[in-house]
């Protein structure tokens, strides 16, 4: 399940040479920033790096038509929604990528399907590429086969190369014993890769020879309950492919990143939360050629720059 997409002419090297040694983190602006013996974005001559790839980022959206329950400001995402519209037409990204629950929960599959097709209305107005990962929420009453029929999209996980970067979207929507979740048959504390797809991540990092971002709603790092149940299973099956920069998470609803193995694993804030407009949050993230990853968070989301040698 390899999607292609086509490619701007660059002047790539076929790989990106990666070494995370001689780090340094602290803290600035409540952001946590990785540093190492080279500016940001420069190479070794001091000169700054181009760019590879510029993508953006929203996750746990949880539109519904529904009112307002604890933080939760369900029908607000519309106007957050469009809000990070005018951030994406400023920052051009080459695609938008929605890190799971795009939708929230309703009592009826009718119901859930109107939640869909209103906030995937409002992203046709954004003018590029969506890639959609699936979370718990998105598949609490519909199967996974109409909420992508919903969204357009052929499967829940696979990947796709642009710009001499390599891409992975992942699928966590599956029991412990390898059933899909639907219809409001889960456990939200029983997420975990399906056997199949973890065979399938092998074979696709192994063919791959490209710098790597992975995408997935439930977390892959050391996050109890948010985490997938499997997840040291995928971790290492990321840090033997030597090739993987930064995994971009969702689910916990809070910013958070930890660094495991040398790969980032970033847990991106949630569009939902709060009240418009203070509180809403997407983000734009730069992977540039030498390595190094800058995400520029607009409001809620924090901002990082790591920094690869």
């Amino acid at each position: 399940m390899k999607y292609e997409m086509s490619e701007r002419k660059t002047n790539l090297p076929s790989t990106l040479a990666v070494d995370f040694t001689n780090r340094r983190t602290f803290l600035r602006d409540g952001s946590l920033i990785l540093l190492s013996s080279l500016a940001l974005s420069q190479d070794s001559r001091g000169t700054l790096a181009e760019p590879a790839s510029t993508f953006s980022v929203i996750t746990d959206l949880h539109y519904a038509d529904k009112n307002t329950a604890g933080s939760r400001h369900y029908r607000e995402t519309i106007r957050k929604l469009a809000e990070a519209k005018t951030v994406f037409e400023k920052t051009e990204p080459d695609f938008l990528v929605c890190l799971g629950d795009l939708i929230d929960a309703a009592a009826d599959v009718e119901t859930e399907l109107t939640y869909l097709s209103r906030i995937v209305k409002e992203l046709k107005t954004i003018d590029c590429k969506k890639h959609f990962v699936l979370g718990n929420h998105c598949v609490d009453t519909l199967t996974k086969s109409e909420f992508l029929n919903g969204v357009g999209q052929e499967q829940s996980y696979y990947s796709f190369d642009l710009q001499g970067i390599h891409f992975v979207v992942l699928d966590a929507c599956f029991k412990s014993d390898g059933t899909p979740y639907q219809r409001k048959n889960f456990d939200w504390t029983d997420p975990n890769i399906a056997t199949e797809e973890v065979e399938w991540l092998k074979g696709d990092l192994a063919e791959n020879e490209l710098p790597t971002i992975v995408f997935t709603h439930h977390r892959l790092d050391d996050a109890g309950v948010y985490s997938a149940k499997n997840a040291p299973t995928v971790r290492a099956i990321l840090k033997d492919s030597r090739q993987v920069l930064a995994v971009f998470q969702g689910h916990s609803h809070k910013n958070d990143h930890q660094v495991i193995d040398d790969i980032h694993y970033c847990t991106m804030v949630a569009m939902v939360e709060g009240s418009f407009e203070q509180s809403n949050a997407c983000s734009t993230i730069t992977v540039y050629q030498n390595g190094s990853i800058r995400i520029q968070g607009h409001r809620k989301q924090a901002s990082y720059e790591w920094d690869a040698s």
